[in-house]
């Protein structure tokens, strides 16, 4: 099992075709997915499109012929393939079919092809009479022996007037087809998970109540993982304004500590995976007023009861194959404190947050985390972007499914 995000890095390799200007769209649709995107093109696709609008978009340079450029040739069409999770050349030409399937390498595309060893998707276009040429089709059947994706162009309005089988298929459904072909192979597919997010808020009166400083990104983000690793997820989040970029995770919204009680215990029974990354009220008020309380007093005291403890209740209840993980945020005695946590709660791990790290905790975009696993092993993290710690908690689920067989 890959244990990172495997649909990261996308190169895409623009030929000279009419079509060419269609490969703007899926570089447009590859970064919103969250990919980071590098583009190959040759001297012939730039009479189609700019190096400008490719490099808008991408946000990187492009790759042309690369002799009258400032970068190494000779390292950078094997860096690149390296750096690679997978490749789509749109449109390929009957020019790159036959380069490729030939081992011809004489510009930085072809080149780079012959460098390349993971997963590659060639999309076709040209006109009928061209694509249905027994040469073209003998170039492609040896490339799909090798192993590449050929998607079919389909039928259509061509560039020189006629109608017929040779008209790149539309970035959307290319995309789709890349995305999916990765779903097969993601470590947490057909896995249901629950995270939970936020703060939640303790009515006092009608306009006052006891919460937290939780933003709710940390959990925003692990629930974004998860699902990029396969796991139909549901997140359960308190207040907050953080806003999913998913359209597919099932956000369930709560206010209140039982709230988010009762919506967690409703789905834990049929889940496979809970990440308890909500910052929920250990007290709340005995009686919640229905006026607003008044400024009348000097003094003013507030009586709160203990709230139910999910995690605790969800520990003492877990199955064998559901894998729970909590979250420590402490001021003092750290270690001690996060380790008699997850002994009591019947953890598969904790994650540690110390407020005293600059740069972690509550209302930044960035986390510090130990993670301490039931058999006592400390993993400390550095400082970094929340999206990436989340990966890091995510792989050690998912190291847990492969080395439990959970």
């Amino acid at each position: 099992m890959k244990l990172v995000n495997n649909f990261s890095h996308v190169v895409i390799g623009i030929t000279g075709g009419i079509a060419a200007y269609k490969s703007l769209s899926l570089i447009r649709l590859f970064k919103n997915y969250g990919c980071e995107v590098r583009v190959i093109a040759t001297a012939h696709a730039l009479e189609f499109v700019t190096p400008l609008s490719i490099e808008t978009l991408s946000q990187h340079r492009v790759y042309v012929d690369s002799f009258n450029q400032s970068f190494n040739y000779e390292v950078d069409h094997v860096a690149l393939a390296d750096w690679a999770d997978v490749v789509v050349i749109a449109p390929a030409t009957a020019n790159i079919l036959a380069k490729y399937a030939h081992g011809i390498a004489d510009d930085f595309l072809s080149t780079f092809l012959l460098a390349y060893r993971k997963r590659l998707f060639i999309v076709p276009s040209m006109n009928d009479k061209m694509f249905t040429h027994v040469t073209v089709q003998n170039n492609l059947n040896v490339l799909r022996k090798r192993g590449c994706y050929i998607i079919e162009p389909t039928v259509g309005d061509l560039a020189c007037g006629t109608s017929g089988k040779g008209r790149m298929e539309e970035p959307e459904r290319i995309f789709e087809i890349v995305k999916q072909s990765f779903d097969e192979d993601k470590p947490l597919k057909g896995k249901k998970a629950v995270v939970t997010a936020g703060p939640t808020y303790e009515p006092i009166d009608p306009v006052r109540f006891l919460g937290n400083y939780s933003s709710g990104r940390m959990g925003f983000a692990i629930a974004e993982v998860l699902e990029k690793q396969g796991a139909e997820v549901t997140l359960i989040a308190g207040p907050t304004l953080i806003q999913l970029s998913s359209k597919t995770i099932r956000r369930v919204n709560v206010q209140t500590a039982a709230e988010m009680y009762d919506e967690t215990m409703r789905y834990f029974p049929s889940t496979d995976i809970v990440i308890m990354a909500a910052a929920v009220a250990d007290y709340t008020p005995l009686m919640k007023k229905n006026q607003k309380i008044k400024k009348n007093d000097e003094k003013w005291s507030l009586n709160l009861t203990k709230t139910t403890d999910i995690l605790a209740k969800m520990g003492a209840e877990k199955q064998k194959n559901q894998i729970l993980v909590g979250f420590a945020l402490e001021t003092e005695n750290e270690l001690p404190n996060a380790i008699k946590k997850l002994e009591n709660k019947n953890l598969d791990f904790i994650v540690l947050n110390s407020l005293s790290d600059e740069g972690a905790g509550f209302g930044v975009k960035t986390n510090k985390i130990t993670i301490i696993d039931k058999n006592k092993v400390i993993t400390e993290g550095v400082k970094k972007d929340k999206y990436l710690v989340a990966q890091d908690i995510v792989n050690e689920v998912i190291k847990l499914f492969s080395h439990e067989g959970i």
